[in-house]
Parts: C-alpha cells; sequence; structure tokens
C-alpha cells in the first residue's frame, strides 16, 4: 500500500509540474525562446522516470510532445506542423526524452538491483557470523531466525527440526511484537506437510491441506501471496526440518525474495545440523564420563570382592573337610563368583589400557593344543574336535599367545554352555591369505537374528537363559577386545544347519621369517 501511494504522489507531482511549466511559458512565448520550454520539460520528463518508472515518464514525454506542438509551434493553439524545421524539433524532443527516460530507469533499476544484492550478501554474512559466533546452537537458531523473518519482511519465522518418524517439534520462532500471540499450530501443521512432501507448501487459515510450490524460485509466479510459506530442510539427503515463514495478515513474495528465502534456507540447515550435532557430541561425552565411572566402579568393587571370597572358600572348604553337606555347593558359588571377578578386573584393565599384548610367532596347532587341554575340566559329557591340516605347511601366525589362548578359551567354554551333553564343538584352524583364521562352531539353539549384533555387548545374555546359571555375560566382550588389541577380528556368524560360529582372524606368518623385529 505504501508503494502505491509513493507512486500516486509521483504522478500527481510530476503531472502538476508539467502543467504549472507549460501555465507559465505560455503566458512568456511570445519573449522566451522555444529552447527553454523544451529544456524544463526534459527535466520534468526525467524527473517523473525517477518518480514513476518508465510509465510515468513515457507518459510525460508524450503529453510535453502534444503541448509542444499546440501551445508553442506557430499557429498557436492548434495541432499543426507547417515547417519541416519544427517536425524536427518535435521529433528530436520526443526521441531525447524517451531515450533518456528509458536510460534514467534502468540505470535506476540496476543500482536498485546492485542495492538488493549488497543487502542480500550483508544478510547472508549476518547469517553466517550468527551461526558461528555463538556457542549454544540454540542462541545462533534464534538470530537465524529473527534475521530471516526481518529481511524478508514477515510477521513470524519459525525453524522446526524432525525425527526419523517425520514428526517436527519447535526449535526455535522469532515473531514480531505485536504478532506474538499468534498460534503456531498452523505453522507446525504447514512444516510437517513441507517435510512429507519434500516441496515448498503455502498454507491459509482454516485449511487441513497445503498447496504445494514446485517451482518456488521462478519468475512465474512473478508473486506469491499466502498466510504460511514452509520450506523443507535437508541434509545429506535426509530431511531434518523446516524453515517456516508467516504473514499479518498475508505475505507476499516476489521471485527475486523466494531465491533469497531459498538461499536463507541452507543457513536454517547448517544450524539445525549443528544443533543436532552438538547434542550428539554431549550425548557422546556423558557416555564417556559413565563408562569411565562404570569401569572404575567395576574395578573397585571386582577387587574388593577378592578377599571375602577367598576367605569364604578356605571356610567352606574346611566345613566341607568336616562332612557338612552344604560346603560343597558353597565352594562351587564361590569359584562362580571368584570367576565372575576375575571377568570384571580383566575387562577394567584392558579398557584402561593396563593390558600388555606381545605379539610373537605361534603355531595354531600349539594353540589348539593348549585349548583342549585347558577344556577338558569342563566338557561334561561333550566333546571338542580339532580340525588342523596337519599334511600342510605350519599355521603360524604373530599374536599374543596368552592373550589367544584367553580368546579361544572363552569361546569354547561358551560353545560347551549351549551345546547338549553328547553333543560336538569344532575348533578348526586354516591360513586365509594373510590372516590365520581359527573357527569355533557349535550345534547349540544360536542366536535371534534380532540379537546377533548385540552379542559381543558387556553383560549381555540370551534371552531365555537362566539367571543363575554362574556367568555374567562378559567372555565374548573379553574375547573380541583382546582380539582387536592384536590388531584381529572376532566376528559371529549363524551356523548352516543350525547353530553359532564364531571367527577368529589373526595376522599370519610365513615359516622363512627369521624374528620378531623383523616382522614388526
Amino acid at each position: 500500500m505504501t508503494s502505491r501511494r509513493a507512486l500516486a504522489i509521483g504522478w500527481a507531482t510530476w503531472s502538476g509540474l508539467l502543467l504549472l511549466a507549460t501555465t507559465l511559458f505560455v503566458q512568456t512565448r511570445d519573449s522566451t525562446d522555444l529552447a527553454y520550454a523544451v529544456l524544463t520539460m526534459i527535466l520534468i520528463v526525467l524527473g517523473g522516470s525517477i518518480a514513476g518508472g518508465r510509465g510515468l515518464g513515457f507518459t510525460l514525454a508524450v503529453t510535453s510532445f502534444v503541448l509542444i506542438d499546440y501551445y508553442f509551434q506557430q499557429p498557436y493553439n492548434r495541432f499543426s506542423v507547417n515547417k519541416p524545421h519544427d517536425a524536427v524539433v518535435l521529433l528530436a524532443f520526443l526521441a531525447t526524452a524517451g531515450v533518456a527516460t528509458d536510460l534514467l530507469v534502468r540505470a535506476r533499476q540496476e543500482a536498485d538491483a546492485a542495492r538488493q544484492r549488497t543487502d542480500e550478501v550483508q544478510t547472508l554474512a549476518r547469517l553466517g557470523a550468527a551461526t558461528l559466533r555463538h556457542a549454544s546452537p540454540d542462541a545462533a537458531l534464534d538470530e537465524l531466525a529473527g534475521l530471516v523473518r526481518e529481511t524478508i519482511g514477515a510477521a513470524v519465522c519459525s525453524i522446526l527440526r524432525c525425527d526419523d518418524t517425520g514428526d517436527v517439534t519447535l526449535a526455535s520462532r522469532s515473531a514480531a511484537g505485536e504478532t506474538t500471540s499468534l498460534d503456531p499450530r498452523l505453522e507446525m501443521r504447514a512444516a510437517a506437510q513441507a517435510v512429507e512432501r519434500g516441496v515448498p507448501v503455502t498454507l491459509m487459515a482454516g485449511q487441513e491441506t497445503a498447496h504445494d510450490v514446485t517451482r518456488f524460485t521462478d519468475n512465474d509466479p512473478p508473486s506469491l501471496t499466502t498466510l504460511v510459506l514452509a520450506l523443507p530442510l535437508s541434509a545429506n539427503e535426509r530431511a531434518i526440518g523446516a524453515l517456516v515463514v508467516r504473514g499479518d495478515p498475508m505475505l507476499t513474495l516476489d521471485a527475486a525474495r523466494r531465491r533469497f528465502l531459498a538461499a536463507l534456507s541452507y543457513y536454517a540447515t547448517l544450524g539445525l545440523e549443528r544443533a543436532r550435532l552438538f547434542a550428539e557430541a554431549a550425548h557422546a561425552d556423558a557416555l564417556r564420563e559413565a563408562n569411565r565411572a562404570k569401569d572404575e566402579i567395576l574395578a573397585s568393587v571386582s577387587h574388593d570382592l577378592r578377599t571375602p571370597l577367598t576367605t569364604i572358600k578356605v571356610l567352606a572348604q574346611g566345613a566341607e573337610s568336616r562332612g557338612e553337606p552344604s560346603a560343597p555347593a558353597i565352594v562351587e558359588q564361590a569359584d562362580r563368583l571368584a570367576r565372575m571377578v576375575r571377568d570384571l578386573l580383566e575387562l577394567s584393565r584392558i579398557r584402561a589400557g593396563g593390558s600388555v599384548v606381545s605379539p610373537e610367532l605361534n603355531t595354531a596347532e600349539d594353540l589348539v593344543g593348549a585349548a583342549l587341554r585347558q577344556a577338558q575340566g569342563i566338557l561334561d559329557g561333550r566333546v571338542v574336535v580339532p580340525h588342523v591340516d596337519l599334511d600342510s605347511p605350519v599355521l603360524v601366525g604373530t599374536f599374543d599367545f596368552v592373550h589367544t589362548l584367553r580368546i579361544i578359551g572363552n569361546l569354547i567354554e561358551n560353545a560347551l554352555r549351549y551345546t547338549p551333553p553328547g553333543g560336538v564343538v569344532d575348533l578348526r584352524a586354516r591360513r586365509d591369505g594373510a590372516e590365520l583364521v581359527f573357527v569355533v562352531a557349535d550345534r547349540g539353539a544360536g542366536v535371534p537374528q534380532s540379537e546377533a549384533a548385540r552379542i559381543f555387548d558387556v553383560f549381555y545374555r540370551p534371552a531365555g537363559a537362566v539367571p543363575d546359571s554362574g556367568h555374567a555375560g562378559l567372555g565374548l566382550s573379553i574375547a573380541r577386545t583382546l582380539a582387536e588389541l592384536q590388531g584381529g577380528t572376532l566376528a559371529y556368524a549363524s551356523r548352516p544347519g543350525g547353530g553359532s560360529e564364531f571367527t577368529l582372524r589373526l595376522p599370519a606368518a610365513d615359516v622363512g621369517e627369521p624374528s620378531v623385529d623383523e616382522l614388526t
């Protein structure tokens, strides 16, 4: 409304000036040279072009052409051209006024465009500074929303984030002082539909379904008038939220402002991503601190339990020697608790970096033999069958023998635990390129696919496991950690035909290598 009023005032002012100048020069046309009237009218045409653009400029030029012919060319007060000279003067005036008007309007348009680009660059610079200077990402989002609202001339600007399910929540909202009472639910509904469809949408009061704006940055339509406009925000082809602007009562955006708003939306995307990364970093720090505190507590409690357990076992063994019937059960449970405490201490020591790894040249045959001897006391009617090709070249690897024996021992113990009496656990060793591979396979119930990724977690227990089985769920976690400390891997896979299969891969070595120093 303000621009229309200014345009009307411009038309009235310069038309009035033309009428006034004509009246004055008509009074003195017999004693005043025609050139004065012509030059004055050209100045009025140029002034009108500045105030009202091409429309007013050309209108004043044509009107001046008619007035000069009627009032200032003899015979006066009639439309006629008696001399070729007069025709040349009129045509020259009209051409000069038209060209000057066009050049002036073009220059003004270019100046306005340059000024607009300068303002846009300054706004983008302010937005960039706002995203970086605030320590808090929420404060940066608040300033971004305020800058976007002021730049676009909107009553409200909201930045909303969405989760993996598509639900949107308000991250920041900036409203002009007199529009703070506007209900934000309309903005959230538009944002949800923009995120769902992946294109800008407009929404009017009383509408439930928004309208898509598929060619948002094109020149067609030349202007867009709506109550609420929502632009989807995405990062790495993933929807992360929406930028919403709202008018009061309406918001009108021409093509240039729509393109600029699309550029501003990238800063909103950066702001939301920064807030997400900030939250993830804070969560990761909290998890690390919680894990550190947990390891310290486990180490302290486990260490403090060793002396009472030793005392309990000694007393239980004394009671067993006296023939008390409950003593064997006490000894057995004390041994189980002692194993659990040992595992807790070892896990804490490994995580604290206190476990020393000493890779040396060792053979698979020696490791398999030691593992079989170690497992003799826990077979309980089951069998561990080794599979090592003794006719092939010796299987040699570079690994810590004690730690690797602990890994294989944990895997065999775990397999025997889920193998029924009379069942078989297979232990295979082979060479696979630059790796030495050990496989422990059983025919137990296996692990559900939904839990396969969790079996190496600390304190993991299969669904349906007996709570008092005497195992805390630390063996597999310790085994994988020890494998990774040696530059190896430990992986789980379902065994064809049923059961579980654990594969340990360690660096292999060629038989002819002379020393460990050369290997490292």
